[in-house]
């Protein structure tokens, strides 16, 4: 191997802190350049809230190589994928709480490529988190394509209230000795299930009982594994080990989510947006002409809403409303434009839209965790981490000025997650990057269910 290609390793395990997420793809690249994350097929193990699997809309795709062009364009909603298209990232696994189900749990193999009618990034996923958003395009449209393994991977709270220390160190030992032979032992989860399952559900009659499952079924009904930290550690470990480099991603929103736009607008207005930007989803089975015409209507609907606010950025009377709410779909536009009004003569209508996008089939999250449960995602999250390989680099997202991550919570949080990447990885190499940011009051940035 040449010296130009050898892997270099860092003496401490680097973490990076960012404000806002999109800002460690520069971090990422630094160690891509330097050597110590390899140029291709790097592995991301991502714990939020979001998914942030989304792609800048209209930006080429031959952006991706062009690093500072890049990053001028990516925002919180939508930093992963470009890395995918330019081949760095292969795998991604989405690490989600419970109270985020934007995308279908499990293995999904998603082809990322150049859509050769536009040029844009699109995906091959007719999950509705792609749809909603027009990126869809079938195979045949994608040019210079890149295979994406994407897991969805959800984390319930660790019950940890009744367990002495020394018990709870004992739990995590046989959760790491028994995740060393995970790679091909199918039996790994039933193994792991009578270690953890009794203290890893949560507390019975504590208050996310019930909505613990992914598809509704309450726990208890034949999928209480599903979370726990056996099954989260065979999932992981089916494409990790000891010689593969990944990045481990933190935000902080992962352990206590806002929806910032419903403190915004009024609930009513909030409803409004929601019955405007509404997504008529596909039928289950749709083939690719329902698809094409869905993926249609969809593009239609937005550029009709977007056209419609910036209309009305410019002029809100009486006859600029009426004239867009006459539109199919927007008749409740003059209802909303009047809350607004009533509450502020001049809106910020961009804003509006901006909070309208995050309305389709699925809110964005929106749980203000007490501090027992972030209590027990972080006992969570240790328990897996303890279960598998050191990361190549940790990067992490604070959320807070834009009250993703409520901000009277998000400084204990890291506090809280940086002494448990202390307790598993050594002394850290820890760089706070959102400190030398700027630190005015942000808006809220767009970011879709």
């Amino acid at each position: 191997m040449s010296s130009l290609t050898r892997k270099r390793s860092y003496k401490k395990l680097p973490v990076w802190i960012v404000e806002d997420h999109h800002h460690v793809v520069y971090h990422i690249y630094r160690a891509i350049a330097s050597r110590h994350l390899p140029l291709k097929n790097i592995r991301l193990v991502h714990l939020d809230s979001h998914p942030d699997l989304l792609i800048p809309v209209n930006m080429p795709a031959d952006t991706v190589f062009d690093k500072e062009k890049l990053l001028s364009e990516l925002s919180i909603e939508n930093w992963i994928m470009p890395m995918v298209y330019a081949g760095h990232l292969s795998c991604v696994v989405w690490l989600h709480p419970y109270w985020a189900q934007q995308i279908k749990e499990g293995e999904h193999m998603i082809n990322v490529g150049r859509d050769s009618s536009t040029t844009t990034i699109r995906v091959t996923s007719t999950e509705n988190y792609f749809l909603s958003d027009g990126l869809y395009v079938c195979d045949e449209q994608l040019e210079n394509s890149k295979l994406l393994r994407l897991d969805v991977v959800r984390v319930n709270p660790a019950k940890t209230s009744h367990l002495s220390a020394t018990a709870h160190d004992a739990e995590k030992d046989s959760v790491t000795r028994l995740a060393k032979n995970a790679h091909t032992d199918l039996s790994l989860d039933r193994e792991l299930s009578s270690v953890t399952t009794a203290t890893l559900l949560p507390a019975e009659g504590s208050n996310w009982q019930g909505e613990l499952s992914s598809n509704g079924t309450d726990v208890g009904e034949g999928d209480e594994d599903i979370g726990s930290t056996s099954y989260v550690v065979g999932r992981l470990t089916t494409f990790l080990s000891e010689t593969v480099p990944y990045i481990l991603d933190i935000d902080l929103d992962f352990f206590s989510c806002k929806n910032p736009f419903k403190e915004i607008f009024t609930q009513e207005e909030y409803s409004i947006l929601k019955e405007l930007y509404n997504f008529r989803e596909p039928s289950v089975d749709a083939d690719k002409a329902e698809l094409e015409e869905c993926l249609d209507r969809r593009i239609h609907q937005l550029e009709d809403l977007e056209a419609a606010f910036a209309d009305l950025l410019e002029d809100d009377g009486e006859q600029t409303v009426a004239r867009w709410a006459a539109n199919p779909g927007m008749s409740s536009l003059a209802q909303l434009v009047s809350s607004l009004k009533a509450r502020n003569s001049s809106p910020d209508y961009e804003m509006v839209h901006q909070a309208g996008l995050t309305c389709d089939s699925v809110e964005l999250p929106h749980h203000i965790s007490t501090e027992e449960e972030i209590d027990r995602l972080i006992s969570a999250v240790q328990l897996v981490l303890k279960a598998l390989p050191t990361p190549t680099l940790v990067t992490m997202s604070r959320s807070s000025l834009d009250e993703y991550c409520p901000a009277e919570q998000v400084d204990s949080v890291q506090s809280r997650v940086l002494a448990v990447l202390e307790d598993l990885y050594g002394d850290l190499d820890v760089h706070k990057d959102y400190e030398s940011s700027n630190k005015d009051a942000h808006d809220c940035k767009p970011r879709t269910s």
